[in-house]
């Protein structure tokens, strides 16, 4: 089969033809909104409904966050003053259930905190927004979790210095009552990897009930491997899979045609898109996961070890974004039937499915404020996108202006952008 063209609908000309590994994936474009199309969303008073479901059970982190912005890192035994200091709500879960509740969802979190200063304004901004807190242990002792963050004004990077909460959470501190509660009604659970232990016994239980499951896969952490093998859907940084994917080097399938076919597809995507990308080896080394000895083995490594997962999502920062559906099929060897593509590894069967890829918005250095909580705004948006069964090529510039939208704030919350907003006025339509 001959590839066709791939329309831009924000560009004035069709990308050229890409290779069979990417003919089908869908590049969509960044999201770009003209003044009148602001206009427009700003005197529409029509938004279409809610989700029929919008219960999204969430388990993981929440914490304090106190962020300060400085001119520049300090060196060793410097002293600075910082340009702003903020203190809010963080930690990967409480961001992306806030994220969510702004987009219209109804989100309930299971998390420890301690009836501390720090606990009893996680609690009361978590309820603010809108967030479910009735299933947070509150410990009478110990501390809630907190974590400083320094933002770099002019490398525009984040460094956190984390505290976790003492004592931990273990999972006989969520009484089975409380559990069933939790996820009575659930249409969707999510995990971001923290609290392993308790969040093993909920994934377990949501699974039983055949709730689907999200899990953040933002690094390796003890026991994700468990959660995984529970999971619906994946949503990983580009540093994760390459953890996974040395498992793939015993397959042997590094010098497939799959390895060739993605670097010419990272010259074309890079000749397409212009100078904003990194140079097509960066590209390809990101797109590639650093240590994988392909995408195709590192997506087949991946999902070969993830029966139940639907799709899996990589995030690329300022690069965009990749999902790859997946069916998984007897096929021997790689081909492209009707618009998919059939990648096989010998050991761990096939995978069926469409690539997708998705471009990141461009911000100005003068809009860039701090990248905390972009990942999580990330997976908000997600989280809503599948309640309300949103498509891969819509769900992509979705989140990702979301996750965008957050960038033009200091902290992780303030800029998560509400139902309402003008910027996802395209995306209602």
């Amino acid at each position: 089969m001959k590839p066709s063209p791939i329309h831009f609908p924000n560009y004035p000309h069709s990308l050229p033809p890409i290779p069979s590994l990417l003919t089908a994936a869908r590049l969509l474009p960044r999201v770009q909104m003209s003044s009148s199309a602001l206009q427009r969303a700003a005197a529409s008073p029509t938004i279409p409904p809610l989700p029929d479901n919008l219960i999204v059970l969430g388990c993981g982190a929440v914490s304090v966050d106190y962020l300060a912005t400085v001119a520049a890192f300090p060196n060793p035994d410097d002293k600075i003053r910082s340009i702003n200091l903020k203190v809010e709500g963080g930690g990967n879960a409480g961001n992306a259930l806030t994220g969510a509740c702004r987009l219209g969802l109804k989100p309930r979190v299971i998390s420890k905190v301690a009836n501390d200063a720090q606990g009893r304004s996680l609690l009361a901004e978590l309820e603010g927004d809108g967030v479910d807190t009735s299933y947070i242990v509150v410990a009478e002792e110990g501390n809630s979790p907190f974590t400083y963050i320094i933002v770099d004004n002019q490398t525009k990077t984040r460094t956190c210095i984390h505290t976790p909460g003492n004592p931990a959470m273990v999972p006989e501190e969520l009484a089975r009552s409380k559990l069933s509660s939790a996820l009575d009604g659930a249409s969707l659970a999510y995990f971001d990897g923290r609290l392993w232990e308790t969040a093993l016994v909920v994934a377990q239980e949501a699974s039983r009930r055949r709730i689907p499951i999200l899990i953040d896969a933002e690094r390796p952490r003890e026991g994700l491997d468990d959660l995984l093998n529970l999971a619906t859907y994946v949503v990983c940084s580009e540093k994760f899979p390459q953890a996974l994917a040395r498992s793939a080097q015993h397959l042997g399938l590094g010098e497939r045609p799959g390895g060739a076919c993605l670097k010419r597809a990272a010259w074309d995507i890079s000749e397409a898109l212009g100078p904003r990308l990194a140079s097509p080896e960066r590209l390809f080394q990101s797109l590639a996961w650093t240590n994988a000895p392909s995408v195709s083995s590192a997506l087949v490594s991946i999902l070969g070890r993830l029966p139940n997962v639907k799709f899996v999502i990589v995030t690329l920062g300022e690069k965009g974004c990749i999902l790859l559906e997946k069916n998984t099929t007897e096929a021997s060897e790689m081909e492209e039937t009707e618009g998919r593509l059939r990648i096989s590894a010998d050991g761990i069967g096939a995978v069926n499915g469409r690539l997708h890829v998705g471009t990141a918005e461009i911000i100005s250095p003068t809009e860039l404020i701090d990248t905390t909580g972009a990942g999580d705004a990330f997976i908000g948006a997600v989280l809503y996108a599948i309640c309300a069964g949103m498509p891969p090529e819509k769900m992509l510039p979705f989140a990702s202006q979301v996750a965008a939208a957050n960038c033009r704030a200091l902290g992780a919350r303030s800029g998560l952008p509400w139902r309402a907003d003008p910027r996802l006025a395209p995306f209602w339509l």
